[in-house]
């Protein structure tokens, strides 16, 4: 009973948020049929969740879980930018920015799963119906918060004219999208090799920090939402709570804290991982580490 509880709140709360999200994030952008745009991205977002939450339970799998995520992160900037009618430099660079790293990280863990052939976080999950039907609503408050910024600049009443905050928030998305893909692409070299099946990982920026990969998608959102400032009003500054958002899911929910569990469960005792966690930063890479011999355990 417990759990039901628990999950029916988590569904109502995510929800809940949402709204409150839609509500400040539509203050002065435009509408369709007399509904915000921003808004009914939202709702979009939602609906793209629930919808696939069917087949999932009745299939029993997560495999397109990921892919979902990042299917809905294209299908809102696709809508943001051909329902608002903008065409202008600024909305098409947001827009590109979050679709190019949709596109990415959705192909990278679709194809990961599909090798793996299951995600074990979600073993005690799937079977049962709310709490798995939590995790897709989860999911759509992910991806409607995360992208909040960026959607209120696109569906934003006025155009917007590239310029010092476009190029700030394009150069931080660019290196964060980078680390992001080199870290995620070392990670998979090092996996490949059977001799590492019972090794961590301490090379390249894995050295350099232990979550390198998150740092980049943190920064790279950082980046969306510098460039969406200009554009922003009002109850619409409430969205560049997106990058915060990021930082708490992926170092306080499913990220750094579940990984860091499980790492200390496998190597805890090892001499080596202690000494990597004494010396490795968790998130922020520290390039000082490239400068000594790489080493793996």
């Amino acid at each position: 009973m417990k759990g039901w509880v628990l999950s029916l709140l988590g569904i109502v709360v995510s929800v809940s948020i949402a709204t409150a999200m839609a509500v400040a994030g539509s203050q002065g952008g435009v509408s369709v049929a007399g509904i915000p745009l921003f808004a009914l991205c939202g709702v979009v977002a939602f609906s793209i969740q629930w919808l696939l939450f069917f087949p999932a339970y009745l299939f029993q799998t997560e495999k397109f879980y990921d892919l979902a995520g990042s299917i809905t992160y294209i299908s809102l900037a696709l809508i943001a930018v051909g329902l608002s009618g903008h065409n202008d430099a600024g909305s098409l660079l947001i827009a590109g920015m979050v679709i190019v790293w949709a596109a990415r990280l959705g192909s990278f863990l679709f194809i990961r799963i599909m090798a793996d052939g299951e995600d074990s976080r979600f073993a005690s999950i799937k079977p049962d119906a709310l709490r798995f039907l939590m995790t897709w609503t989860l999911q759509g408050l992910w991806v409607f918060i995360t992208f909040s910024a960026g959607l209120a600049a696109i569906t934003s009443a006025q155009a917007q004219t590239p310029g010092l905050y476009a190029a700030l928030g394009a150069s931080m998305w660019l290196v964060g999208f980078i680390i992001e893909v080199v870290a995620d692409q070392q990670k998979r070299n090092f996996r490949k090799l059977p001799e590492n099946r019972d090794r961590f990982i301490n090379q390249g920026l894995w050295r350099c920090s232990r979550h390198p990969n998150y740092f980049g998608e943190i920064l790279l959102w950082c980046g969306v939402a510098v460039s969406a400032l200009p554009l922003l009003s009002g109850w619409q500054y409430l969205t560049l709570v997106s990058p915060c958002f990021v930082y708490l899911l992926l170092t306080q929910v499913s990220g750094v804290k579940m990984l860091e569990a499980r790492a200390r469960r496998r190597w805890g005792e090892d001499p080596d991982y202690q000494a990597y966690l004494r010396q490795t930063p968790a998130l922020l890479l520290n390039p000082w580490r490239l400068r000594r011999t790489s080493s793996v355990r």
